[in-house]
């Protein structure tokens, strides 16, 4: 090549990388781009290969949404004589090319690095045309073997720091915003831009260190702030998720989980080590109302705590979650058809740094072509009621019965249910709030938090009922497994305890534990007492068939001092007994206590 058209092709080459971001001379490295592929599956699989062969393999996804494999990265003048001498030994594609940083954004190859902004080793001289001497050679094979000490840097005055800052690149900028942000200090974005905001944040961080708040970071500071958090994320290892099976690619912490199994519509990835964290990718054919309908059931689940923020649109929904022991957050949207998500929970000590990677989740976040079939998984894992998809449904602490003594929906029912609540619900869909309770008696109101419209209400017997008449108590005896309460029929033995005890009745029927708060009625339907709990006390034990009821001059005082009346029934003839169970179904509730 002449002289002339050396100079030729200099100029071309100028002129080409200005026009791909900048001048050549303006780029410090450069990278060898050898192939490009369409999906990061693939690129994955190639740049695994390159590797073998090339140390300095690395991988990174492009703004066309493609992923590049590239060689490097070479000092800025070096970068044409790799290429060169790899195309020459056909080593690589021959049409591979010079490529610069700015081409290129995350990186996915090897996993977990960050070399994009490295610095390239320095510009190496044209080869002599003289081979070393033998004193040479040894003395530059001691030179390599011999370790470099770790860099001292002096710490600096302001305005030497200012010196050092404005050499930054603008991505080096960001880097600084985004360790901000993560420690905490800067809530502004990520813009590289130092305004007031970030310099605040500066100086917020110094001072937290104990260095001179300047709001302007020396080297050392800037180098202390990225490597702390380098080194969080490293332990992650955040890198590109590809799963084909729920057709959906992301930046997920792959040194926190392994993949476990799967049970439509969730892929489950299991806690890799001690850390506790869980990710379920989230993935089924569906439209809007499937959207709407996995957000309501998500949030019956214990790996959505019920304190957080949740926020729903006609395409997407976010659900978050927080409690002593679990945090939580949850995306999924519409897209083609599918609904797909994922779900991410962790140990309330890694919340910050957890916070930080759902943020990065949801950026990365991409939906591809595969839909989870509802036929996928083995159909091995353990099948019980209170289990969704292999995940554990919320359950109350305690369920007991009630029934509805107004139209409004005010229910009365046992105080043995409130024990040490963080709410109540009355038919695990609608809270409700304590209005009255007598702990002697073991009467409690509630009053629904929205206005109800029973099927049904309580009408109490208006005189004292006959001894050895036919009897029914109406209650959840199975909690919540069934949802429907069941009736039991037997006999009013007393109208008083077994010490005498005036107010109270003597059942000869058998019931559960769920019973107790449900209505005692009689053969016409009218209501005579509330079923009480039975008594713990361990020095005695009753028949099982021995209950006890709270009579209707009891329960009218007490409604009437919570400021309800206690409505009188008129009926006068007795009723099916088919009749008699849908009127005592219509009125009786299922009354929950939940942390």
């Amino acid at each position: 090549m002449t002289i002339v058209t050396k100079r030729v092709f200099a100029a071309l080459w100028l002129l080409l990388a200005t026009l791909m971001g900048g001048a050549a001379t303006a780029q410090s490295t450069v990278w060898v781009q050898i192939e490009a592929q369409p999906t990061l599956a693939e690129a994955e699989a190639r740049a695994r290969a390159y590797s073998a062969a090339f140390p300095n393999t690395a991988g990174f996804r492009m703004r066309s949404g493609w992923y590049a494999i590239a060689l490097g990265p070479y000092a800025a003048s070096d970068g044409n004589r790799e290429l060169a001498a790899l195309k020459r030994e056909r080593l690589i594609p021959s049409d591979s090319f010079i490529a610069f940083p700015n081409q290129f954004r995350q990186q996915f190859w090897p996993v977990g690095a960050n070399t994009l902004n490295d610095p390239a080793p320095a510009a190496q001289p044209e080869a002599s045309a003289e081979p070393a001497t033998e004193l040479e050679s040894a003395a530059e094979a001691v030179v390599e073997a011999t370790p470099e000490p770790e860099p001292v840097i002096p710490d600096e005055t302001p305005a030497e720091a200012r010196r050092s800052e404005r050499a930054l690149s603008r991505d080096e900028r960001a880097e600084l915003q985004v360790a901000l942000q993560w420690e905490g200090f800067y809530l502004g974005a990520i813009d590289a831009a130092f305004g007031p905001g970030t310099r605040r944040s500066m100086a917020e961080y110094q001072s937290a260190k104990g260095y001179e708040p300047t709001g302007v970071l020396t080297t050392a500071q800037r180098r202390e702030l990225v490597e702390g958090y380098r080194a969080e994320f490293a332990a992650l290892g955040m890198a590109p998720l590809a799963d084909s099976r729920a057709g959906i690619e992301m930046t997920a912490p792959l040194g926190l989980v392994a993949f476990d199994h799967i049970e439509p519509p969730f892929v489950h990835y299991a806690p890799a080590n001690d850390r506790g964290v869980r990710l379920l990718l989230i993935s089924q054919t569906g439209d809007q109302t499937t959207l709407f309908g996995l957000y309501d059931i998500m949030q019956t689940l214990t790996i959505v705590p019920q304190e957080g923020e949740r926020s729903r649109s006609e395409r997407s929904f976010v659900l978050t979650g927080q409690n002593d022991d679990l945090h939580s957050y949850t995306y999924a949207r519409l897209d083609g058809g599918a609904v797909k998500g994922f779900t991410l929970t962790w140990k309330p000590a890694d919340a910050k740094i957890m916070n930080a990677v759902v943020k990065e989740m949801r950026e990365s976040f991409t939906p591809t072509a595969s839909i989870l079939p509802d036929s996928a998984g083995s159909g091995a894992q353990e099948q019980r009621i209170d289990l969704l998809a292999g995940l554990e449904i919320r359950s109350p602490e305690m369920s007991r019965s009630g029934f509805y003594v107004d139209g409004s929906g005010a229910v009365l029912t046992t105080t043995e249910v409130l024990g040490q609540c963080g709410r109540v619900t009355l038919d695990e869909s609608y809270e409700a709030d304590i209005a009255a309770r007598d702990d002697t008696l073991g009467l409690a109101l509630l009053t629904p938090r929205q206005p109800l419209a029973p099927q049904a209400h309580a009408r109490f017997a208006p005189s004292t009922p006959r001894l050895k008449s036919e009897v029914a108590v109406a209650g959840y005896s199975y909690e919540e497994v069934l949802g429907l309460p069941t009736v039991t029929f037997g006999t009013l033995a007393d109208l008083r305890g077994l010490g005498g005890e005036a107010g109270m009745q003597r059942l000869e029927l058998s019931t559960l534990p769920g019973d107790a708060g449900g209505p005692v009625l009689d053969q016409s339907g009218a209501v005579l007492g509330m079923l009480l709990a039975r008594s713990q006390d361990g020095s005695r034990q009753l028949p099982d068939n021995v209950q006890f009821a709270i009579d209707v001059p009891s329960i009218a005082d007490f409604l009437t001092t919570a400021g309800l009346d206690a409505t009188p029934s008129s009926a006068a003839t007795a009723l099916a007994p088919e009749d008699l169970t849908t009127l005592a179904e219509g009125m009786t509730v299922l009354v929950s206590c939940w942390e």
